[in-house]
Formats: structure tokens, sequence, C-alpha cells
């Protein structure tokens, strides 16, 4: 059994924090420093040991506490230190969470690590809001992606790839650039009615969810207020929400009225 110290980069899941895995929970309660992101929620936060270090490395669109250089040079130091160390990342560290890039960074140091899954965002926040994101008579696949690049760059996407009406498109940091996603989408041939939901803070007791349409939902976004972080959904699985919602704030289009 290996003794020596371990970087554990964990995933905290989507926010409510019984949705930690055993193995997270356990790591959290036991961690010596603790190195957590933004979107870790105050309650699982308050499971870290009085007596550990906690250090916040958050980072939001354009908004960046710590660089990501940083955040890996940070690491290193710590295990070289000799402390047990937790990396805390919303979601799961492996889906748009940066943890690949550690992990890597870590291995290039010859640093033993060990990658915890966490409930990503996309499975955690559309459960919540009542969005099967696949569903044997309206979408055979699911796909996630990015709505955000580095340094403020154009969003250079396979427009006509996503615009699959069979397949639920999950867009993690979307918000920004929703305008030019909805423009796009439909200009590549996906229905300006295709149901459509922007989900704030899911599984949390902030949650709010909004369901219109893709061609509605940049307005829709704007109008509701709807801030960061977000999760949007494309996809005719969202409709499902009207019946499947059941949990926190929710408010839908009238696809009937819209034809």
């Amino acid at each position: 059994m290996n003794t020596k110290p371990l970087v554990y980069i964990v995933g905290a899941g989507p926010g409510d924090p019984d949705l930690l895995t055993v193995k997270a929970q356990r790591l959290i309660m036991d961690a010596e420093t603790v190195v957590y992101d933004l979107l870790v929620s105050k309650e699982i936060l308050n499971l870290i040991p009085a007596g550990a270090a906690r250090i916040f490395a958050g980072k939001a669109a354009r908004n960046h506490h710590m660089k990501q250089d940083e955040i890996n040079d940070l690491l290193v130091s710590l295990y070289r230190s000799g402390r047990k160390v937790v990396r805390l990342k919303g979601g799961d560290p492996f889906i748009f969470g940066r943890g690949s890039e550690e992990a890597l960074y870590l291995a290039k140091h010859n640093i033993p690590f060990e990658v915890v899954p966490g409930i990503t965002a996309s499975a955690g926040c559309a459960a919540y809001a009542g969005i099967p994101l696949t569903h044997r008579d309206l979408a055979s696949g699911v796909r996630f992606i990015t709505g955000h690049r580095r340094d403020g760059k154009a969003l250079d996407l396979n427009w006509k790839s996503l615009a699959d009406p069979e397949t639920t498109l999950v867009v993690y940091m979307g918000l920004t650039n929703v305008r030019e996603i909805s423009r796009e989408l439909i200009t590549a041939g996906l229905p300006a009615g295709t149901p459509a939901g922007a989900i704030h803070r899911g599984t949390t007791d902030q949650q709010h969810t909004v369901i219109t349409t893709l061609a509605d939902l940049p307005d829709c976004v704007e109008r509701e207020d709807i801030k960061a972080p977000a999760l949007l959904v494309i996809g005719k699985v969202v409709k499902l929400s009207e019946n499947l919602s059941w949990f926190g704030d929710h408010d839908a289009t009238d696809f009937e009225a819209h034809g």
C-alpha cells in the first residue's frame, strides 16, 4: 500500500453536497490542504476539517483569481511540502474542468495523483430540472460543448455537425455567447423552435430553470436575468421538463401556443 502523500483531483459535483461520491467526501474530510474552485458549494467546503488549509483558486470567464499555470505550480509545491492535498473542482474534473491539464503537469513532475470523478453539471443539473439528456424517442445521443474560448476568441465550432435534431446539446460556459450559439445553430439547420433551456445554479437551493425555444433563448436569458454559473441545454428532450420538473424555480414557454 502506498503511504506516500498524493494529490487527489476530486470532482465535487454540481453543488448539492448529497451528490458527492463517498470517496470524495472521505478525502475532503481527511484533507490537510484543499485547493478549491469557485463553483464548489459552501456546504461542501464546510466538510473540510477545521485544521486544514484552504486555498481559493477560483476561475470564471475573463476573471481568474489564480492563473492555471500558478495552480499547477501550487499543486507541485504543496505536494513537495509533504501535505495531503485535495484539488477540489466543481462537477467532474475531466469534463471542462481543466483537471486533465493539472494531472498532466503532475505526471510531468513525477508526482503521484489520483482522479476522483464527480457528477458533471450536465447530468446533475439536467436531472434536477427534469430534462433527460437522452430518450429513446427523442434523442439518440448527447454532446457536451464549451461556449467559451480563451482570450475572447470566436467560437470556432462545427455548427453543421452540432445542428442535429436527434442529439441533445449541453453547452458549458455559454451565457456570454448565447446569441451567437442560437444564431449559428439555426443558420446551420437546427429548427428555431427546438426546445432549449438555461439552468442557473442547478442542484442548489438557488436553482432557476427557464425553458423556451432555441430562437428565443437569448432574449429569455436576458429577460430572466440568468447569470453564471448556468448551463444551456438544447434539444427535443428539453420539452419533457414540462412534466418531469421536480426541483427549484421553473419558467416554461407554452410550446403549444408557439406552434
